[in-house]
């Protein structure tokens, strides 16, 4: 049996919600992803690159899940963990 080819993406941190992650497909750029989504995060800070295939674990998402994501829409959305989400009332921009 052949190993499946792993998926190649970026992890990036997102700078308005603390321990909010995206993972992006490899060839895929920040700036095709939907406009709210952006805004919403902030700025992005480059985490790490990972090679996912699905034996692979990860700390706090699903793996076919992210796997899943990354080949629908090309970029998976890693929420806090419950209960951390940070209301931002106004950001001044």
């Amino acid at each position: 049996m052949t190993e499946p080819t792993p998926l190649r993406c970026a992890v990036y941190r997102c700078a308005r919600q603390s321990e909010m992650y995206l993972y992006l497909r490899e060839g895929l750029k920040t700036d095709e992803l939907p406009a709210p989504l952006l805004q919403r995060m902030g700025r992005l800070t480059h985490v790490m690159d990972l090679a996912l295939t699905p034996e692979r674990k990860l700390a706090r998402a699903e793996t076919a899940r992210v796997l899943d994501a990354l080949r629908g829409t090309g970029y998976y959305l890693q929420m806090p963990p419950q209960g951390h989400l940070e209301a931002h009332l106004y950001e001044g921009d």
